[in-house]
């Protein structure tokens, strides 16, 4: 422990969904002795997503720094522009040993930014990615700005080291997410809906985002794709979109849903989100978790249009375009309720300690800053 002892990690945070996946690697980071703290911002200090900030300040053992660095409506340039000053304010009275950033948001961007042209030492999880948006190269981006990736899959750390990043930088450790959701969750379905006052026990759950060079076009997928779930007679307990631009255009879509059938939740608790998950008859839209903890879960997911394009493939993912109705009924009527053997693509629940094994060679701390393009092949 005694390397670790003089070490502070600041972990960067923006949505509740890389909250999920940056608490398993702080906890452990926390427990092995380093100065742990969050820069809290995004879609975590939004009223509307559900404030979500109040989830890390429960983490406890931690630090927590807030920014508010958007308002509704607010274009991602002008988020970018905003959080790069913030940031670069806040890394003036706080220089951390390590900055801990995730994916392919635009708060990491300005992040990984700030951190490169200060020469403060940084670390990428789950570079190396592919999905088909905007988020891809913003992913990519963040790649080439940072000093150590922490990815999830071998066929990540490849991408990474062909976008010239030296091997010794890159460390397979699998999703962190995964940690969680491979360890009872700590609750029970019944609590789960009395906190959440979902009022049935056969559901499905949807998450559909927006997708930013779709912003034209995202709310008539939004009418195809819950005009779909409606005429299943199914019901579905749907969390909100995020905050990127097109949102609006779901919510209007989502709040006209015949409420006996369709719980719409801003957000949850990771545990709680989590439970849910295990006892969904099957998963539907284009999140994330949809092609990760689906499968990992064995709960039968589709995924919904091109934000996921690419990203992985598992015996119980599928896929389908918003405005395929025909599709959509197929799937809800073949795979509702089948459960499927664990997918481990992205890694079987070990992710933090694996990070945590990293952090402690001391050849990690004296890396040169300085990066040099390494060649392969």
């Amino acid at each position: 422990m005694g390397l670790l002892m003089n070490r502070s990690l600041l972990f960067v945070t923006g949505t509740r969904a890389d909250f999920g996946k940056l608490e398993p690697l702080a906890v452990a980071a926390r427990d092995a002795g380093m100065a742990v703290s969050f820069f809290v911002t995004g879609m975590h200090m939004l009223e509307r997503y559900g404030l979500t900030k109040v989830e890390v300040h429960r983490m406890p053992g931690v630090t927590v720094h807030e920014f508010l660095n958007q308002r509704p409506g607010d274009p991602q340039d002008m988020i970018l522009a905003k959080t790069v000053v913030g940031f670069s304010d806040f890394l003036q009275e706080h220089r951390p040993d390590l900055v801990v950033i995730h994916g392919d948001r635009i708060e990491a961007l300005a992040c990984s930014l700030v951190t490169a042209t200060n020469y403060v030492r940084s670390a990428h999880i789950e570079g190396g990615e592919v999905s088909g948006t905007i988020d891809e190269v913003f992913r990519h981006c963040n790649t080439k700005l940072a000093g150590h990736h922490f990815v999830s899959s071998e066929a990540a750390a490849r991408r990474v080291m062909r976008l010239g990043e030296p091997a010794a930088s890159v460390h397979v450790i699998g999703s962190p997410e995964l940690d969680f959701h491979a360890r009872p969750s700590g609750v029970s379905l019944d609590q789960v809906r009395a906190r959440y006052a979902i009022p049935f026990a056969d559901y499905g759950i949807a998450v559909f985002h927006p997708v930013t060079s779709e912003a034209a076009t995202i709310g008539a997928q939004a009418e195809g794709l819950f005009g779909a779930l409606a005429a299943s007679g199914r019901n579905f307990v749907v969390i909100a979109p995020n905050n990127d631009p097109g949102s609006e255009a779901i919510f209007q879509v989502q709040e006209r849903l015949p409420a006996e059938r369709f719980r719409l939740i801003p957000s949850m608790r990771f545990a709680y989100f989590s439970e849910l998950m295990r006892n969904a008859r099957v998963m539907v839209g284009n999140s994330s978790a949809g092609v990760r903890e689906a499968p990992f879960l064995g709960v039968p997911s589709l995924d919904i249009g091109t934000r996921q394009t690419n990203r992985a493939e598992a015996p119980s993912l599928f896929s389908a375009a918003a405005d395929d109705r025909a599709a959509i009924a197929g799937f809800l009527d073949r795979e509702w309720g089948k459960t499927y053997p664990r997918h481990t693509a992205f890694g079987v629940g070990r992710a933090a300690d694996r990070f945590v094994e990293v952090l402690r060679d001391p050849g990690f701390w004296t890396a040169p800053l300085q990066k040099e393009f390494s060649e392969i092949g």
